[in-house]
């Protein structure tokens, strides 16, 4: 997987009350490494960038949300956020999956198959009734 893959760049929105959570969120993340924050107050949102070797948008979400920060809970919100976790997990699945080929050649599959399947003359007829006349 490419490293570009891997650098996320993501929004993290918060509710409307309590205000004035972003610029407190945003000093309280400045202390985790290897994370880049950029506050938007007119989106109440923080902009995070981040590897997705060292950290994840769910670990991130539940640090704040552990700190007593109140996330946006909209139903769109909600969504894009289970999709952002979803992806994230899977890619960090496959970064630990070995990249082999599940069969030696491109054949082998349907040559395995064809073995396994009945081909030929497998008439259930009895030989008499077949040559009957």
């Amino acid at each position: 997987m490419p490293s570009s893959d891997l650098k996320k760049k993501r929004e993290i929105q918060f509710s409307k009350f309590p205000p004035g959570q972003v610029p407190e969120a945003a000093d309280d993340l400045q202390r985790v490494e290897e994370l880049e924050i950029e506050a938007k107050y007119e989106k109440r949102a923080l902009g995070v960038a981040y590897d997705l070797r060292q950290h994840t948008l769910r670990e991130l979400d539940e640090h704040l949300v552990d700190k007593g920060y109140h996330l946006d809970n909209t139903l769109l919100t909600k969504l894009t956020r289970a999709l952002i976790y979803y992806v994230e997990d899977t890619q960090l699945h496959n970064m630990e999956a070995p990249e082999k080929r599940l069969k030696r050649s491109e054949q082998e599959a349907y040559v395995k198959a064809w073995e396994h399947h009945p081909h030929g003359d497998h008439d259930d007829t009895p030989p008499e009734w077949r040559e009957y006349k």
